[in-house]
């Protein structure tokens, strides 16, 4: 399968904790990508730049869906299930 014209979802949805030019510390989820151009294609495909992550995410049926907002939800949903879970002293400040 191809990647859809136009499309981009998976350059949107999920966050990636690598390193990506322009975006030294990741990318959180539902951002786009700094390198996701004006015809939501990326500008670094094919090139040593892009992560790893990325050049793992290859085009599916079930991924990509019948459209866009499909690819959206269903990397939103994966981006959901893969999180991990709050630290249950996430927020509070260590003593001094």
């Amino acid at each position: 399968m191809k990647c859809r014209d136009a499309c981009g979802a998976c350059c949107i949805a999920p966050s990636i904790t690598s390193a990506i030019p322009g975006m030294p510390d990741g990318k959180p989820a539902n951002v786009p990508c700094v390198q996701l151009d004006q015809d939501m294609r990326c500008k670094i495909f094919g090139q040593a730049g892009r992560p790893a992550f990325c050049a793992g995410l290859q085009p599916s049926a079930e991924m990509c869906g019948d459209d866009r907002s499909q690819a959206i939800a269903w990397l939103t949903r994966l981006e959901a299930l893969t999180a991990p879970a709050p630290r249950a002293d996430a927020g509070r400040l260590a003593p001094k």
